[in-house]
């Protein structure tokens, strides 16, 4: 599966949520790191993005966008002030979880992060896995995706408090398997 990032036109759309949702979230220990990750994940990604406007014809392109949705060069400051609003939105979703999240679950997933020897991709495999394991135990009267999506968020913002500096492992990380299991959701929901 292709890694989808910020600089080749990917990833946008979970890199500025998952930096909004961390930069809107309640105990961050990491908020200074946060801001010098952000000049190289959101900014760059907002730079991408302009707003979809009435003008533009809808139609699907052969990347899979909708025309002009995304634009090269062309900060889209109302597309950001929406993922702001929406980031904002599940961190304070994401802080009433984070109370029924154990310890246990996030130790066992910065011993995975901390662990050299695993690729990129069986971290990513190990998050997922704990998403579904706290999916489990975490009473919620969101739809299951979205539930999944902020879980995955949540767990991103306890690793990086535990382990500040795997902030920007943890953040690519989470990117990768929000863009993999939710891009389409997260698409919509914008």
């Amino acid at each position: 599966m292709d890694q989808r990032t910020c600089s080749d036109g990917f990833g946008q759309l979970e890199s500025l949520l998952l930096y909004f949702f961390l930069d809107n979230s309640q105990d961050c220990a990491f908020k200074e790191k946060l801001q010098t990750l952000s000049c190289r994940h959101a900014v760059e990604c907002a730079s991408h993005i302009r707003p979809y406007s009435s003008s533009d014809d809808g139609e699907l392109q052969t990347d899979g966008n909708r025309s002009g949705h995304f634009q090269n060069g062309e900060p889209g400051s109302e597309m950001g002030e929406i993922y702001r609003i929406i980031g904002a939105q599940l961190a304070e979703i994401g802080d009433q979880l984070a109370a029924e999240i154990e310890a246990g679950p996030v130790d066992d997933l910065v011993q995975q992060f901390l662990n050299a020897n695993l690729s990129s991709e069986e971290i990513t495999r190990c998050l997922s896995q704990a998403v579904e394991q706290l999916l489990k135990c975490v009473p919620s009267d969101m739809d299951q995706e979205r539930t999944k999506l902020v879980l995955a968020m949540v767990l991103a913002k306890k690793v990086a408090n535990n382990m500040p500096s795997l902030l920007q492992q943890v953040f690519s990380t989470t990117v990768n398997y929000m863009n993999r299991y939710f891009h389409d959701y997260i698409y919509n929901m914008i």
